[in-house]
């Protein structure tokens, strides 16, 4: 059986981020993707959890929570969690893991919320309070909201409303695909350096391009849905992406917010250690 899942990121504009996943079917294709917490790769979770505890974090806002993966990793590992995500299809299925473990104490005290980035500090102000130790923006997500004018505004904005629920001295962490690469050889990798996914069976590369600029990037995931060695069970999942190239990236970064340090990593490595990573991901920390 062929399931065919076209989502695609709209953009923001007057009424926000839109839910990609709006008719479930694309969830359920994602959650098959990207495995439950036990696929969290160790290095992943070693870098994220060591990093967080470097910093002397606590409470953390995970604004791209999707099904909750990251989120629930976190709370194993005694943090604090607010978790929030645009998409009412995904979220259900962090609800649905934190009822069935509400008898224990870190996961009946688990908040999630629906929220939208561009309106992030007007959905969740009874939760920012004084701000949060961390923000983490994980697993390429601030690489779906395109630059619909030309100028980033809309990404500006919304980097602005992380740095809003950070406190004085917190971090935030955010990353983004390699797209300096995949526009110049036309391929992803196929494995993730966050899950253990054996289900993607390979990524189709596609690029828009306007005014000779690359726009867009299209990858088609051709997923195995069953965990048969026929793989005759299979899915195709669409997610397009604004291609972030990492000069551009970091001079955003720095215009944007007022960070004391900005360092990045390559597939969590120190940058000059890694050739080609997969993944970029940066760690600012917040002027006390």
């Amino acid at each position: 059986m062929d399931l065919v899942v076209r989502t695609r990121s709209l953009g923001t504009g007057a009424e926000g981020v839109p839910d990609q996943y709006a008719d479930g079917k694309a969830a359920k294709v994602w959650k098959v993707c990207i495995g439950d917490a036990k696929q969290r790769t160790q290095g992943y979770k070693d870098f994220l959890v060591n990093m967080l505890r470097k910093k002397g974090c606590k409470r953390i806002l995970d604004v791209a929570c999707g099904t909750g993966i990251d989120s629930i990793m976190l709370l194993e590992e005694g943090f604090d969690v607010v978790s929030v995500d645009a998409s009412d299809k995904m979220l259900k299925y962090a609800l649905k893991e934190r009822w069935n473990r509400r008898k224990e104490a870190t996961f009946d005290n688990w908040i999630i919320e629906e929220a939208n980035w561009i309106t992030l500090p007007q959905d969740i102000p009874h939760l920012i309070g004084g701000g949060f130790d961390a923000v983490i923006c994980l697993g390429n997500s601030f690489a779906h909201i395109p630059d619909n004018y030309g100028d980033k505004r809309e990404q500006k904005e919304i980097l602005k409303n992380f740095e809003q629920c950070i406190k004085p001295g917190g971090c935030l962490l955010i990353d983004h695909r390699n797209y300096d690469y995949i526009l110049q050889h036309g391929n992803a990798p196929v494995q993730c350096i966050y899950y253990n996914g054996e289900h993607i069976q390979n990524i189709t590369v596609s690029v828009m391009y306007v005014a000779g600029k690359p726009r867009m990037v299209i990858l088609d995931y051709h997923v195995a849905m069953d965990d048969n060695e026929s793989k005759t069970d299979t899915a195709e999942f669409r997610l397009s992406y604004y291609p972030h190239l990492l000069d551009e990236f970091n001079d955003m970064l720095d215009e944007v917010v007022p960070y004391e340090t900005h360092t990045i990593y390559g597939d969590f490595k120190p940058l000059d250690e890694m050739k080609n990573p997969g993944f970029f991901i940066h760690v600012l920390e917040k002027k006390m």
